[in-house]
């Protein structure tokens, strides 16, 4: 059975409910998105096309897919629940571990601008590579359990992943403000691309064009001069943070880089 939908409420904040069963959502933008640049980005033809039926990419997909089936119930589908939600607050807290401090929106204001300017940019490189392509979600190709409800996502193309496409480009420029903690950064840029694979509502392939498309965006938005400005004051605002809250040795963060390090597929 799918996981069960529960609706999230959005006002003038987000209230959130338990994050298994929440749709995406996304914050408020606090200013508007450095995206001009990005609309010119031909994502329909820099990514390859999806696999094909009958293909060995499209066959490999399918197997990753049911191979994937049996991380239901284990500490690794429990992290890709927690990844289903990607609005800036919750997605700043999952790269707390990596960066090595907890990253609060509201503590890092400049710092959540820069993320969500960054992530508007991500999904609007998106839609057209996904029309392009049409690509069919994993489920709807053979049967199998996800980690969230499919209701709405049946109805939306599969490639290239959003998700990954924003995990990736947010996961670049974090590393670009802190170089020291890039490996981390980027290794839980993959995880939450991966949490895709293993919430069985991407096939790989769409989950790696996301990756190639984030850092395409990334790229692009470096020529505004918008962007620019927002990537040094949110550099000079975590670099003040970090000072006053060294890395200290946390358990959880070491089990959580213990369980994303291996591939699950």
């Amino acid at each position: 059975m799918n996981a069960v939908a529960v609706r999230c409420r959005h006002a003038f904040g987000l209230v959130l409910l338990p994050l298994a069963a929440c749709a995406p959502v996304q914050t408020p933008m606090s200013k508007a998105p450095p995206t001009g640049a990005v609309a010119t980005l031909q994502t329909a033809e820099l990514l390859p096309a999806a696999p094909r039926a009958g293909s060995p990419r499209y066959e490999a997909d399918r197997q990753v897919f049911l191979a994937t089936r049996k991380l239901e119930g284990t500490s690794r589908w429990t992290l890709a629940q927690q990844d289903v939600d990607y609005a800036t607050p919750r997605l700043m807290a999952d790269f707390s571990c990596a960066m090595g401090a907890p990253l609060d929106a509201t503590t890092l204001p400049k710092l959540a601008a820069l993320v969500d300017a960054t992530s508007n940019a991500a999904d609007a490189s998106t839609g057209p590579a996904k029309q392009a392509n049409q690509r069919q979600r994993p489920f709807l190709i053979d049967p199998g359990v996800t980690c969230q409800s499919t209701d709405r996502l049946k109805t939306s193309f599969d490639y290239p992943s959003g998700h990954a496409t924003r995990g990736w480009a947010v996961g670049l420029v974090l590393a670009e403000l802190a170089p020291d903690r890039a490996s981390d950064l980027l290794l839980r840029s993959r995880a939450f691309a991966d949490s895709r694979v293993v919430c069985g509502v991407h096939n790989l392939s769409a989950v790696e064009a996301g990756a190639m498309n984030g850092a395409a965006v990334v790229a692009v938005l470096h020529a505004s001069p918008s962007f620019q400005g927002s990537l040094a004051d949110a550099k000079r605002e975590l670099e003040a943070y970090r000072a006053a809250n060294p890395v200290t040795a946390d358990v959880k963060c070491a089990a959580e880089k213990a369980l994303i390090e291996p591939a699950p597929y």
